[in-house]
């Protein structure tokens, strides 16, 4: 087992190279002499690894006498939601999400679907696996149970989110896990759906299930445009995240959705909102998110850039909804937990284009204030050097370091913040016009590579 397969968010390595039966039988005695007890509820994706993975899994967790509850294939916001369903003290789900077919992982949280990242027990349980790493499994001594909890996922998504508006829409699965999940949610819903590669195979023959990355959302751009569908839909490899495509088949921004879903959430009172209410947005988002919120009477909280601190955040204030640049949109559920959730996404988007009955391209356009460089990688020597150089360039500027390095001034702002897993910065940079933006970025880049 490689220690390097924990990171800031979850356990994710090459399999069998680096994480293998070896490593998931030591990590499930890890994660459960943590919690503390159980029971603990099971989930994989479609990868053929993870039946490997998940026996090795659950045989460390039943030889340190603690109950699993066994969901079986699901996405990961399902695998969240069994977590509360089922009064577990924790939860895992096997995958690697967008990766390709050759890694695997575990996605760890307590009870109430609480995430454990680096800073919150991934590195204790990492030290607690390395002990247990070589050493026999033992005998069960607890018991192992199989539970479906598809229907009452579908049915609180439902109760949530009750418009049902007639649309033609295409939504591309990537051939995750995504498209078996939401295949049953579907059909109660009356939409005219095109499915694009919802068969899961987990060796993702037709693209990557990466619906960040514009060459993968190709497919569902041109079939939006040819069935002159209402709405696209691509989910990522384990439906936590979800990018939507307007019916002119242009991909919306995710920050311009938080923006854009975030005023529906607050004009209809949906999830609970009222005068006040919290709503979380990462970093990196257009400042036209913070606006909105408070043009909607709320109160816009910035976090760092990840789930687990998106999460904490939303916890901590109480906020009912959150978006993150990368495609996640968060839920404060009503049994009390919160998730990032691609299906719960899908429904609020629907229930947001029958509640305004315009199109889509009418609803985020007007959204876009700003003009955005997109995220740029560069590769560095040192990482806290290069945040250090960069900061004392502009002695002017408002800085603060939530996560990276924020510079503001009052017509443009950046981005400069380290990968979690490379030797990269990676550089966001947002001004008032496509010109400035480019100016900026170039000004910045300009400062990395010096």
């Amino acid at each position: 087992m490689n220690p390097s397969i924990f990171r800031a968010y979850d356990v994710r390595g090459v399999y069998p190279d680096e994480i293998d039966a070896g490593a998931a039988a030591a990590i499930g005695h890890a994660f459960t002499r943590f919690l503390g007890g159980g029971p603990i509820v099971l989930g994989r994706d479609m990868r053929e690894s993870g039946r490997v993975l998940r026996e090795a899994f659950v045989s460390g967790v039943l030889a340190e006498g603690t109950d699993v509850i066994d969901v079986g294939r699901v996405a990961t916001p399902m695998l969240y939601f069994a977590t509360t369903e089922c009064n577990a003290l924790g939860g895992v789900m096997i995958t690697a999400s967008h990766n390709p077919e050759e890694y695997n992982g575990f996605k760890l949280c307590r009870a109430s679907a609480v995430p454990i990242g680096i800073e919150t027990g991934l590195r204790e349980i990492c030290a607690l696996a390395e002990e247990r790493l070589g050493r026999n499994v033992g005998p069960a001594r607890a018991s192992l149970r199989e539970r479906s909890i598809h229907a009452q996922y579908y049915e609180s998504l439902l109760e949530v989110f009750p418009a049902r508006p007639r649309l033609r829409v295409v939504i591309d699965a990537g051939n995750g896990i995504a498209g078996e999940a939401v295949s049953g949610l579907l059909d109660q819903l009356p939409l005219e759906v095109s499915r694009l590669y919802f068969e899961p195979d987990g060796t993702f023959p037709n693209h990557e299930a990466d619906p960040l990355k514009s060459e993968n959302l190709e497919d569902l751009r041109r079939e939006v445009k040819r069935e002159g569908a209402e709405l696209g839909i691509a989910f990522d490899g384990d439906g936590d995240r979800a990018v939507f495509v307007d019916e002119e088949g242009e991909a919306v921004p995710a920050d311009l959705m938080t923006a854009l879903l975030a005023k529906v959430v607050l004009e209809h009172g949906l999830l609970g909102a009222g005068p006040g209410t919290h709503i979380v947005y990462d970093l990196r988002s257009s400042q036209v998110v913070p606006e909105f919120i408070r043009e909607g009477g709320a109160i816009p909280v910035r976090s760092r850039v990840g789930h687990a601190f998106m999460k904490q955040i939303m916890c901590e204030t109480g906020a009912c909804f959150g978006g993150e640049l990368s495609g996640h949109y968060y839920f404060r559920f009503p049994a009390g937990y919160v998730a990032d959730d691609g299906a719960a996404a899908m429904m609020l988007v629907l229930q947001a284009m029958e509640l305004e009955g315009r199109p889509l391209s009418e609803l985020w356009r007007p959204v876009r204030r700003y003009f955005q460089s997109g995220e740029v990688n560069r590769r560095v020597a040192d990482v806290a050097a290069t945040l250090e150089r960069v900061g004392r360039a502009f002695p002017d500027a408002k800085v603060d370091h939530l996560d990276g390095l924020t510079v503001s001034f009052p017509d443009w702002w950046f981005n400069l913040r380290p990968s979690n897993t490379e030797p990269l910065v990676r550089l966001n940079v947002e001004a008032s016009s496509e010109e400035e933006t480019a100016l900026h970025r170039d000004e910045v880049l300009a400062l990395i590579d010096s």
